[in-house]
Parts: structure tokens; C-alpha cells; sequence
């Protein structure tokens, strides 16, 4: 997705229960990669049939809490990120903070809750007025 203007991630049971087409429409300027989650290949599957994509990057497991923050930092790159997640650090707290690129960070239990669903939506409508 070269033309992506932001990174999504988080486990695929995020997405669960999400009113229908509402990631897909969240995502239509942004990319997503998910983080392995309870569900396994199955819960993939799922967001990847419910986006219509065949196939979905998937976010390298780590062997600690620490490392998979690092890596899902180094994902970000430099675009912008929405990263949802059960709880984040303080250094990734910082991290997010001091970027370049705009950075949210979700703190939510799977699956969002409406209000962390708008939440997201501000930010990704935000990113999309600064690209006007």
C-alpha cells in the first residue's frame, strides 16, 4: 500500500463486533497489520475477509512485552500510527509522544468499545485534513 497515510495496529478481536464495513472504511486511506491475538490464523482470516483482502501483514511476535513494543515501533516507521493494545509502557508511551508522525495509542481490551471507535475516527479524519 504505497499510498497509505497511517499504520493500523492490533490483535484481530479488536475489530470484532465493530459495526459492518466500519474498519474498511477506517482504513480506506491507512494500512493495517495485526498483532497475533487468541484467535490465531482463523481471527486473520477473519479481518482479511472482512476488509476483501487477500492476504494481511501480519506483526512479528516477540519473546517479551519490551520487544514486541520495539517492533511494532519500528513498523510505525514514519507514517502515522493507530496502535490499539491491552496496556503500553512507558518508554512506548513516550515514544509516541516525542515521534515526528502523529501517534495514537488505545489502551482497550478486544473488541473496541464505541467510544474507542470515534476516538479513532477523529484521529484518522485529523490525519486526513493535514493532508488537504
Amino acid at each position: 500500500m504505497a499510498d497509505s497515510s497511517f499504520r493500523f495496529v492490533c490483535v484481530p478481536d479488536a475489530l470484532a463486533g465493530a459495526p459492518a464495513g466500519w474498519a474498511r472504511e477506517m482504513l480506506h486511506d491507512g494500512e493495517i497489520a495485526l498483532l497475533a491475538g487468541d484467535g490465531g490464523l482463523e481471527a486473520v482470516n477473519a479481518v482479511a475477509h472482512d476488509l476483501d483482502l487477500a492476504a494481511v501483514p501480519v506483526v512479528r511476535g516477540e519473546d517479551s512485552a519490551a520487544r514486541q513494543e520495539q517492533t511494532v515501533m519500528a513498523y510505525g516507521g514514519n507514517l502515522p500510527l493507530v496502535w490499539v493494545g491491552a496496556g503500553f509502557s512507558d518508554a512506548a508511551v513516550a515514544w509516541a509522544r516525542d515521534r515526528g508522525p502523529m501517534t495514537l495509542l488505545v489502551t482497550a481490551a478486544a473488541p473496541l468499545s464505541e467510544g474507542e471507535r470515534r476516538r479513532i475516527e477523529r484521529f484518522v479524519a485529523t490525519l486526513g485534513r493535514q493532508s488537504e
